[in-house]
């Protein structure tokens, strides 16, 4: 063995007891004070603490070629609120038409969705409730010229059985002018519309029986109607009672039929952040009928709004995020609150952003990446 090669051996078992000793583990042929496995660092993207303000996160300059940034600009928005709704009756202007006596149908004149006129003929009724009212009224219409030729007291009472009798007959839904062609009494009545509509349920039905207080007819006018919509509750500020509107359908896309907001739902909807509006919209030769769907432009007071590109939004868990520049390629994560807007590929921002703002519209989703890896999150 050469004395060279000696040397290297001792040498080498030095270092090794060496280590052992000192619980390192190190190599004799590093220069001094270097070692084995440096501690990974991000250099891309670190965060930086602003002590009150808020968090931010430092990009390296050129970090991320393919961002761009979006400067915010308030956008008016137009003084027209668009929306969808459905078509029903008017129910102050809907009447059931009930029976006011026991008996049986014994004729129907009129069928669902048939148009009646107040005082038309509707139905027969069998009932002696009838017959009984009916002779009790001439009865007392009888005796009313005997008691009269008496003292006041005679006729007075002759003149309160006179009124009781008529009076009965009204409450059984007798109309005066009916009353007054009373010549006998009879158990068939011919009872007639109290109102003027159209038949939009029919539960009358020949030969049947019926109570006191059975629904034989609903009948609805459609010179008025009700378009219930729903609106968004970041657009309920822009709505009030009685705005102008104007609603068009499928069915007549050539007619505009005209009318005003008559009421605003008091409750939202949890699921769909809507809540309804009701308006009343006349309706010209009956053409809109019920459960039509309506488009209609509610005139609302025009005002700002700040509009953003959809890519700059990250949506996570149930909220939206943007990342704001805040200068020397440091952006500041905020949340925001995002309304409707019907330009494709924007949305409109209510809360959390000011004109004049730039946010992050490209490469978006990479910046979120590296916050949550700043983070030490996965996003």
């Amino acid at each position: 063995m050469s004395i060279r090669r000696a040397m290297s051996i001792r040498l080498a078992l030095l270092c090794g007891m060496t280590a052992a000793v000192a619980g390192f583990d190190i190599s004799c042929d590093q220069p001094r004070g270097a070692q084995a496995n440096p501690p990974q660092q991000n250099a891309i993207a670190m965060l930086e603490h602003q002590g009150q303000g808020p968090e931010l996160l430092q990009l390296q300059p050129g970090a991320l070629p393919d961002m761009t940034l979006y400067t915010l600009r308030a956008f008016q928005l137009p003084g027209v609120l668009d929306t969808t709704g459905q078509i029903a009756f008017d129910d102050r202007r809907v009447a059931n038409i009930i029976s006011r006596v026991a008996g049986r149908i014994e004729d129907v004149r009129v069928s669902q969705w048939d148009f009646v006129r107040r005082g038309q003929p509707i139905l027969t009724l069998y009932s002696p409730d009838f017959m009984t009212a009916e002779a009790e009224y001439l009865q007392a219409k009888a005796a009313a010229p005997a008691l009269a030729g008496g003292g006041p007291d005679e006729r007075q009472f002759a003149q309160s059985m006179l009124e009781a009798a008529t009076r009965k007959l009204e409450l059984l839904g007798i109309e005066p002018a009916q009353i007054k062609a009373i010549k006998s009494a009879a158990p068939s009545f011919v009872m007639r519309a109290p109102v003027s509509g159209t038949v939009v349920q029919n539960q009358a039905l020949r030969g049947s029986a019926v109570n006191p207080g059975d629904v034989l007819y609903s009948v609805g006018t459609l010179d008025d109607v009700w378009i219930t919509a729903d609106i968004y509750e970041d657009e309920l500020a822009r709505v009030r009672v009685g705005q102008r509107l104007q609603a068009v359908t499928t069915a007549y896309p050539g007619d505009v039929f005209y009318g005003t907001v008559d009421r605003i739902s008091p409750t939202i909807d949890p699921t769909s952040h809507t809540l309804q509006v009701r308006c009343r919209v006349s309706n010209p030769g009956h053409k809109l009928k019920p459960q039509m769907l309506a488009q209609i432009k509610i005139m609302v007071p025009a005002r700002d709004a700040i509009v953003m590109p959809l890519d700059g939004l990250v949506f996570e868990t149930d909220a939206y995020f943007v990342y704001v520049d805040a200068g020397s390629d440091r952006f500041e994560r905020r949340r925001v609150t995002v309304g409707s807007w019907n330009q494709q590929g924007y949305a409109r921002v209510t809360r959390g952003l000011r004109p004049g703002e730039r946010v992050v519209s490209g490469a978006t989703m990479q910046v979120n990446e590296l916050w949550h890896e700043a983070h030490g999150e996965r996003s």
